[in-house]
């Protein structure tokens, strides 16, 4: 050991020798040392070992351990998506439960694609409402539900049906609406109902009309439906027509023309463009409003079965009535072509029916349906006719291909 002293003016180093004991502590310090190093490099490894470990059980977890977290992520997540849509009031699934008795079985009303509907009652004031449950937490339902919504709550319109809730929790999905009284159209048409009077029907007809009209021209922007059929149309207490089930409607720039998107409708109602090229446009629910007409004067599903046997749909059906090649020679609107054009009428009604109406929903119908869609008429033009301002056009006597 070297030490140092002062005395005098001279530095003396003094230079002691290391003893046996001060060596064997010195050597115990790096011995000491080295363990604590390869301790602490032991538990970086460890440490480490532990959050790879975590990372992989988070990764591989069962649905059951992270669904909490996930729907309740996915329930503000929507909430904060449709906070700038909507207005609407945000029930509770507790709230739904009471309005429908817990989804009694006498309160199912019916079911579709999007999910199960229910009658239900306001606590408050005791209306009657229509619960729509959707059926699966499924991608496919979410954004069927995310567009209704994102829909209804900008539309208001008297043959639209109301939205008046909806619910996000977790992982239930559903949506509350006007209740109406006589269910669908689709429900008289193709169930065991009594028939409707004309008067009914036609007016049922010009209701939908004005929806079509306001979709595509009355709001701030144009919005296609894509699922224009019978049993989407709903009746209230008094058979006024309300356009329903919007989870497949999409906004759409009036300047801009078809847009490719997935098929959804349902066949027979599908315009020819759209069933080839996914293309849905103005055109496309104007075909499938045509539809819906034809199938009101004749009271018959647009893929009737007994016309399936002879190798026609509804629409081939009532062509072949306004063409037909015996009358070829006839001018157009004669009485002879005219009592064989409305032979296609619901013989359920026993003539009762104003024929000037009957021919005016026909010819609608089928200008509406023609297969180009370039030759169909805007909803403007065909509700004219059907408001009487103008006169039907003359369409070609031959079925277009």
């Amino acid at each position: 050991m070297v030490g140092a002293c002062v005395k005098g003016h001279r530095l003396v180093l003094i230079s002691e020798p290391i003893s046996g004991s001060q060596h064997q502590v010195e050597k115990a310090t790096d011995s000491w040392l080295k363990w604590q190093l390869i301790v602490m490099g032991g538990v970086v490894v460890l440490v480490a070992i532990i959050v790879d470990w975590l990372n992989y059980r988070s990764e591989v977890s069962t649905p059951e351990t992270e669904r909490g977290g996930e729907e309740g992520n996915l329930s503000a997540n929507l909430t904060k998506e449709l906070k700038n849509f909507t207005i609407l009031k945000e029930f509770s699934w507790e709230e739904l439960m009471i309005m429908t008795s817990d989804l009694a079985p006498a309160r199912f009303r019916g079911e579709g694609s999007f999910g199960i509907v229910y009658e239900g009652n306001m606590e408050v004031t005791g209306a009657r409402v229509a619960v729509k449950i959707l059926k699966s937490g499924s991608d496919r339902g979410i954004k069927d539900y995310i567009a209704e919504v994102k829909s209804l709550s900008q539309l208001r319109h008297r043959n639209l049906v109301a939205l008046i809730g909806c619910c996000h929790k977790k992982d239930k999905f559903a949506l509350v609406y006007e209740f109406m009284s006589q269910g669908s159209l689709g429900d008289h048409l193709f169930k065991d109902r009594p028939l409707l009077p004309w008067e009914k029907r036609y007016n049922i007809a010009l209701g939908l009309g004005s929806a079509v009209h306001y979709l595509q021209k009355g709001g701030n922007q144009c919005m296609i439906h894509r699922d224009i059929k019978s049993n989407n149309i709903m009746l209230n207490e008094n058979f006024e027509a309300k356009l329903g089930d919007f989870s497949t409607a999409r906004p759409v720039d009036r300047t801009r023309g078809p847009e490719a998107t997935e098929a959804v409708e349902t066949i027979g109602y599908m315009a020819p463009e759209y069933v080839q090229k996914g293309e849905a446009s103005k055109e496309s629910d104007v075909f499938s409003f045509g539809v819906v007409l034809l199938e009101i004067v004749c009271w018959k599903c647009v893929l009737d079965s007994e016309l399936r046997e002879r190798g026609l749909n509804l629409v081939q059906w009532v062509w072949e009535h306004y063409g037909s090649p015996s009358l070829a020679g006839r001018g157009q609107f004669s009485l002879r072509w005219r009592k064989k054009f409305l032979e296609v009428v619901d013989t359920g009604l026993c003539k009762d029916f104003d024929k000037k109406q009957a021919e005016a929903l026909l010819i609608v119908g089928l200008w509406c349906t023609h297969p180009i869609a370039a030759s169909r008429p805007t909803i403007e033009e065909a509700m004219d006719v059907l408001n009487f301002k103008k006169k039907p056009p003359k369409l070609s006597t031959q079925e277009p291909r």
